[in-house]
């Protein structure tokens, strides 16, 4: 059970509503059947689940509330209890583009929301991540979804690939089936690489009235290349200043009443660490318009910074908190 965007950061159900058709509101009994014959599903809150948190996000934006710490846990948690899940592992986003900047903020929110946990008797598991930096390479509702998808396929972004994998190796370790994270991190490998995974993601689609034709996503009709202004390493990215650029194209919400626009957003192709060339494209710019191009392209721009000595590696997963 999933919310909207806040901020700068993308709703995952904004995300699969890019998908012509899917539904996002299922009744309860719609929703239990689903998961029961399919074996997922990702839906919102409903007059009937957490009703309460629906109204409280539509609020957050406007009340300069997205980033208090006991609504996040509180939001994050009420979902995820009402779903009925009883075991869980959250991830807790760190850094520039997080609305918790530093790790022992991270931890102080990881820790509530163990705390929720286990008063309700579920187990949780927190993987405090970086995002200092973007996760993968897409920033962008369609743009992101096409991603996932390549990720089912076993295509995806090394960084984003490795996070869900290892999320998936501990949640079986935390199931009723008797096995620790190194069998986990070997099933879920499996299933991508014997296509089970793409056909449980279909079927997921499909139940809640989504189109599997990866053609029917919106495309922006506005595409443009980002060329490197020199040669260098990569020093930084940052998370905040791409996922603004992404929500001035149109692929988030400035106020609670904003329309979504699916098919805008970024590519990112250099990150951290990476050598680039002079005018080697760092990333490309799914725009509206040529105007909301250019002005993307400059705030895209001015959240690289380029140098001349490699910076060393930093790993995606910081921290468990348990």
């Amino acid at each position: 059970m999933s919310g909207r965007g806040l901020g700068h950061t993308g709703g995952t159900l904004d995300k699969l509503e890019s998908i012509p058709g899917y539904r996002t509101e299922l009744t309860v009994d719609e929703y239990v059947a689903q998961v029961r014959d399919v074996g997922v599903a990702i839906i919102g809150q409903t007059g009937d689940l957490v009703p309460a948190d629906k109204l409280l996000y539509g609020l957050r934006d406007v009340t300069a509330t997205v980033d208090q710490l006991s609504l996040i846990a509180a939001s994050i948690m009420s979902k995820k209890l009402a779903a009925g899940a009883q075991a869980m592992v959250l991830d807790v986003k760190v850094g520039d583009g997080a609305f918790m900047k530093t790790q022992d903020d991270a931890r102080r929110l990881a820790e509530t929301m163990i705390a929720l946990g286990r008063d309700a008797g579920r187990e949780v598991v927190c993987l405090l991540t970086d995002m200092d930096q973007p996760l993968g390479a897409a920033v962008g509702n369609a743009l992101e979804v096409r991603e996932a998808l390549e990720t089912v396929r076993g295509r995806g972004p090394a960084d984003f690939t490795e996070l869900v994998l290892d999320a998936c190796a501990k949640l079986l370790a935390l199931s009723d089936l008797g096995i620790d994270e190194v069998e986990g991190r070997g099933r879920a490998e499996a299933v991508v690489a014997d296509g089970t995974a793409e056909e449980t993601w279909r079927r997921w689609i499909a139940a809640q009235g989504g189109t599997t034709d990866e053609s029917a996503l919106p495309v922006a009709p506005v595409v443009r290349e980002l060329p490197a202004p020199r040669a260098g390493y990569v020093q930084s990215l940052s998370a905040i200043g791409v996922g603004m650029a992404a929500v001035h194209l149109g692929a988030g919400r400035a106020t609670k009443d904003d329309a979504i626009d699916h098919a805008v957003g970024v590519v990112v192709h250099a990150k951290r660490g990476d050598r680039v060339e002079e005018s080697q494209p760092v990333a490309a710019i799914h725009a509206r318009t040529n105007e909301q191009a250019e002005a993307a392209a400059r705030e895209v721009l001015a959240a690289y910074a380029l140098g001349d000595e490699p910076v060393p590696e930093r790993p995606v997963l910081l921290e468990i908190v348990r």
